[in-house]
């Protein structure tokens, strides 16, 4: 076992999670070790410990690893916590259960060299042997999953879980990664995408890991993380295109039976069609809302990027006009509201027609409930929109990485 000297320029950092992984991770490490030795890599291998209990740190020690020591519990804790204390230009990851294989490290590596940003591995384009992966892991969570993935986030990654995977650390510092659970591996090709990183996918393999305990992973508990992530992580298809449609359907709709009851196919629609009409058109409204308020969210939070069309749209878009415009949606409200009541007056306050009168009274409530959402929703909007300066304690470090430290 050899490693790079402390003083030694270190080109690559093999990072390994690890939660009580004694009877796996020795393979993994003297596989990584004769990796860097045989291609005369300039290399450290990092171990994320999570807190074992069975030895795995000793295991780690004794081969020659450098073990940090996670506080925080999860799979994405881990991986950020080692990379942050890597010395390489580059860093790969992968299980510490001897299911990747890492002695055959060289196509990510010669990626990285290449100049890509991140480096994926394919488990399915490289082979996964009987027994690695679980059926509906490999016939329904992955190739979903990865399909969802790809369609929102337009990613070029076919296997979007795979653990095995390599980026650089300026890829690594600019993702700005936040997630510590199962997520970390659905954040990481995400926003590696949004920021336009350069991305490139290599054939690796699947074996059945070495462990005789169950494995970490819980395919339909983590499936549903992944898939929650992915939507929060795209308010367009959450929250703007079912608004888009819902508006675009209510008042299309409203319009057709605003003058009087229609019929269509032999069924006479009239103001009950029209109130569930307004309903689509408020619910649609919300979801509008809800997309620009969760998108200005995530950008402060540093979970997205910038969005140049958002900076363009909020030239234009400011409180005031937001205020102004949700006055008067609550003037034209009230309006109808009054002329609903004049309405009234004339039948001396007594029956009315309910198909005329409500084509009067619906349109008027949508208009209060709109105009009083716009009103809120731009004072919510200006307070996301306030930059608050956070003053960071000072923090005392010895021995650590230059990048670690700073």
């Amino acid at each position: 076992m050899s490693a790079a000297s402390p003083e030694a320029p270190v080109e690559l950092t093999i990072v390994m999670p690890c939660l009580n992984e004694a009877e796996t991770l020795e393979t993994c490490i003297r596989k990584a070790f004769d990796f860097l030795n045989r291609h005369g890599v300039a290399g450290e291998i990092v171990v994320g410990d999570n807190g074992s209990t069975d030895g795995s740190q000793s295991i780690a020690h004794r081969l020659g690893a450098r073990v940090v020591h996670i506080p925080t519990r999860g799979y994405g804790a881990a991986l950020y916590g080692a990379t942050l204390a890597a010395r390489g230009r580059y860093v790969i990851m992968g299980d510490s259960d001897d299911s990747y294989d890492f002695s055959n490290l060289m196509p990510f590596l010669e990626k990285l060299r290449a100049g890509y940003d991140l480096v994926m591995g394919n488990r399915f384009r490289g082979g996964i042997q009987p027994g690695a992966m679980p059926w509906k892991n490999r016939y329904i969570g992955n190739p979903v999953l990865t399909g969802i993935g790809r369609l929102l986030f337009r990613c070029p990654a076919g296997d979007f879980h795979c653990g095995l995977r390599g980026y650089s650390m300026a890829a690594f510092k600019r993702m700005e990664l936040r997630t510590t659970g199962m997520e970390f591996a659905s954040e990481m090709v995400i926003k590696a995408t949004l920021l336009g990183l350069r991305i490139a996918e290599v054939p690796t393999t699947l074996s059945p890991d070495g462990r005789s305990r169950p494995p970490h992973l819980r395919p339909w508990r983590d499936g549903w993380r992944h898939l929650r992530f992915m939507l929060l992580y795209s308010p367009r298809w959450l929250f703007l295109y079912p608004g888009l449609f819902l508006m675009l359907v209510g008042l299309g709709v409203g319009t057709w039976l605003l003058p009087g009851p229609q019929r269509l196919a032999g069924v006479v629609l009239d103001v009950h069609t029209l109130l569930y009409a307004a309903l689509a058109v408020l619910i649609g409204f919300q979801c509008l809302t809800f997309a620009l308020l969760a998108k200005v969210f995530a950008i402060n939070e540093g979970l997205l990027p910038e969005d140049p069309r958002l900076t363009r749209l909020f030239q234009y878009i400011t409180l005031e006009i937001g205020l102004i415009i949700g006055s008067l949606l609550v003037v034209g409200g009230l309006a109808g509201s009054i002329a609903a009541v004049v309405s009234w007056n004339e039948a001396a306050y007594g029956p009315l027609d309910a198909s005329r009168t409500l084509r009067m009274v619906i349109p008027s409530v949508l208009c209060l409930m709109l105009g009083c959402e716009t009103i809120l929703a731009s004072l919510f909007l200006s307070i996301l929109g306030l930059r608050i300066r956070r003053m960071a304690p000072a923090i005392t470090t010895t021995g650590l990485p230059e990048h670690e430290a700073a």
